[in-house]
């Protein structure tokens, strides 16, 4: 009876080593191929999130072109808002667009 027993103890421990191992083969593939699907979506993700953010950047640069154009344009803008201030702007004005001139000067108009 004891060889008996024996018997039976290897074949069951023979079993379980080899059944065990082949029923988590399925196992391990299966989360093998979850893993690698999902490194891909993550790696698409990424590749896609690095696009985007250099398309930002690139806007970015373009967007701070445009403030200091618009900062040089604005100090434009107030230099010669202190012009129109100043009495040789309404001269000018007056000289152009009125035609009107100093008492002390002569004015030379061609024969014709």
């Amino acid at each position: 009876m004891t060889n008996r027993k024996k018997a039976g103890m290897r074949r069951s421990g023979n079993r379980k080593r080899s059944s065990g191992f082949g029923s988590h083969r399925r196992s391990v593939a299966v989360i093998t191929m979850i893993l690698v699907l999902l490194v891909c979506v993550l790696t698409v993700n990424a590749l896609t999130l690095h696009a985007r953010n250099k398309d930002y950047k690139q806007q970015e640069a373009e967007l701070k072109a445009q403030i200091n154009e618009q900062k040089d344009r604005t100090k434009e803008i107030k230099e010669y808002e202190e012009y129109v201030k100043t009495d040789e702007y309404v001269k000018e004005v007056a000289e152009e667009k009125l035609g009107l001139v100093d008492p002390n000067e002569i004015i030379f108009k061609p024969a014709g």
